[in-house]
């Protein structure tokens, strides 16, 4: 049977005829340079242009156009005083607008507010993305010392309560590759080998939660839950954090049992069946 011509094949809308040929011809080098500054500007919140230069491997003059480009839609802003640029306002609607279509942020959040008040602790969403921890959603106390995850942050898995509750679902063959990587090592208590890890993974699952102890930051602790979709697969995790001096030794079961109820409850809004 001949093989039918680009016209003759049908195209959902939206899509030009070239949508799945992945060429240099398909991409705008601009648009991809101008987004590759954009994610950049976001990771180091703050720089001067010849900081942000320095980082980037750019000239200062291609920066400044892009920038100033940015900054007429209001994508990005510069603090006059101290001649930073940061991310603008507008950048924060564009990211809104994703927030809005997931579900799982819409189904959280209420949960989320529930959990930080029954604990008084700080509550987090998150979710793995690129062998990072993604925080989707938080929920912050009012208690002056406090852990702080605005959406949108990127943390190390294995340093990570929400983290270490995802590594503890994950299939074998996926956390080699994630192990493979390498274990940095922040604190005294991070499980930097993989025989530490995998023997934290497997007390993670006969207990139901994770524990960050310290691992990323001395004096904090997280305790996380994972969350499971309609299918029953783990997809995202709940947690608190805080101070070990409030989040203390004592009270680890107590603030556990909060979170994997909250994760319970999140995964039945999402359909996740129970026996």
């Amino acid at each position: 049977m001949p093989k039918p011509s680009d016209s003759e094949i049908p195209r959902t809308r939206g899509r030009p005829r070239a949508f799945n040929e992945k060429t240099e011809q398909n991409t705008i080098k601009s648009l991809d340079r101008a987004l590759g500054v954009l994610k950049e500007l976001a990771q180091i919140e703050s720089a001067t242009l010849s900081e942000l230069a320095t980082v980037m491997k750019e000239s200062p003059a291609t920066l400044y156009r892009v920038l100033t480009t940015f900054a007429l839609h209001g994508i990005a802003e510069m603090d006059q005083t101290a001649q930073t640029w940061h991310i603008g306002p507008e950048a924060y609607q564009i990211g809104s607008a994703f927030l809005r279509r997931t579900s799982l942020i819409d189904v959280s959040r209420p949960i989320l507010r529930k959990l930080m008040q029954e604990t008084g602790e700080t509550a987090n969403l998150g979710i793995e993305k690129n062998g990072s921890v993604f925080f989707m959603s938080q929920v912050e106390t009012n208690t002056p010392i406090r852990a702080f995850f605005p959406p949108g942050t990127l943390s190390e898995m294995h340093a990570s309560g929400i983290g270490k509750a995802l590594l503890a679902h994950m299939d074998e063959t996926r956390l080699k590759r994630f192990v493979a990587r390498g274990l940095q090592t922040f604190t005294p208590h991070t499980l930097a080998t993989p025989e530490s890890l995998a023997a934290d993974m497997v007390i993670t699952r006969e207990r139901g939660y994770a524990l960050d102890d310290q691992e990323k930051n001395l004096g904090m602790r997280c305790i996380a839950a994972p969350i499971q979709d309609a299918y029953g697969e783990v997809i995202a995790g709940i947690s608190v954090s805080g101070p070990t001096t409030r989040v203390s030794t004592d009270h680890i079961e107590t603030l556990a049992k909060s979170v994997m109820l909250a994760a319970r409850d999140v995964s039945n809004a999402l359909g996740a069946k129970f026996s």
